[in-house]
């Protein structure tokens, strides 16, 4: 289906999760960069994100994108979204924030 609409951000979504159900983390970056750049996200692909960078080792990414996913959570009214991505910040990261 990727290759019929390569612009579809739904079907770019639904096949980030999939790889990141199969672990294949590389994956999960190089499509939800892609999405990121095509779609407004109300937050929920920058947990994800967030969470295949740090599968990575790279924590840094992984922070960068948490408060991102923090400030565009809050802008699209989902303040529970946005407490979970500070909690991580503060329980997995807090001695880098």
């Amino acid at each position: 289906m990727i290759e019929s609409e390569p612009d579809n951000t739904m079907v770019m979504f639904g096949l980030a999760k999939e790889y990141e159900k199969l672990g294949e983390w590389k994956e999960v970056i190089e499509t939800l960069e892609q999405y990121l750049s095509k779609a407004d996200d109300e937050g929920n692909a920058y947990g994800t994100l967030a969470m295949a960078y740090a599968q990575t080792g790279d924590r840094e990414k992984a922070i960068e994108t948490l408060r991102k996913g923090v400030d565009v959570s809050m802008s699209h009214g989902h303040p529970s979204m946005a407490n979970e991505y500070k909690m991580t910040l503060d329980l997995d990261y807090g001695d880098q924030v």
